[in-house]
């Protein structure tokens, strides 16, 4: 198996968006999109996921398996709370640089890699490129800068719709434009409404899959 060229080329064009943003001004300590997070958290969450995304790689590369992070979830948030107070050259300097290794990273795996595990949702490493597609087009626009849902391709939103359609209770057929399902269905404030055919209140989520 190997990474399809279609996924390639659109993780390059979601760390180009990435890099582009990042190199534009706007404040880092302003609220980001999610609730408790500025856009510093953000930043820091995906510096470090990337990282973490990196090591995952070097390890299945070597026929070896390593936690996503060390010390689990704890110290994933504490490491975001902590990251997120970084004067915001800092900030940008290590997301650049985090983009730049996973990329260099990636660009060394063989069709065989792909399928390697890891211990990502216990995923092969296929699955973080795609958790990392996820996280960088979600994230992005989490910023609240100039880059929002509506601007997903057909393809993520596809994609994104399928792989969290798990977190609707009951079926229930929504109307809506793609991408604010999309946007909905990821906890997200949708940019246009969304609401359930039948009329009914929309049914609160479960978690992510």
């Amino acid at each position: 198996m190997t990474m399809p060229p279609a996924l390639a080329q659109a993780l390059r064009a979601a760390n180009n968006r990435l890099r582009a943003l990042l190199d534009t001004p706007f404040d880092t300590n302003a609220p980001s999109a999610l609730p408790g997070w500025t856009r510093a958290h953000v930043l820091t969450h995906l510096a470090n996921l990337a990282a973490a995304f990196t090591r995952q790689a070097e390890f299945a590369y070597a026929g070896n398996q390593i936690e996503v992070y060390d010390g689990g979830r704890p110290a994933r948030d504490a490491a975001i709370e902590q990251g997120a107070t970084q004067p915001p050259k800092t900030l940008r300097a290590t997301l650049h640089t985090a983009l730049n290794t996973l990329d260099a990273t990636w660009d060394k795996a063989t069709p065989a890699d792909w399928t390697r595990p890891v211990t990502y949702r216990d995923g092969t490493l296929l699955d973080t490129a795609l958790a990392w597609w996820r996280e960088a087009e979600i994230h992005t626009t989490d910023l609240a800068l100039a880059y929002t849902p509506t601007e997903w391709t057909p393809e993520f939103t596809a994609y994104l719709t399928t792989y969290l359609h798990p977190r609707l209770p009951h079926p229930v057929t929504l109307e809506g434009t793609p991408t604010a399902v999309a946007a909905w269905l990821a906890g997200r404030v949708p940019p246009t409404p969304v609401t359930a055919a039948d009329g009914t209140p929309l049914p609160t989520l479960n978690s992510w899959p």
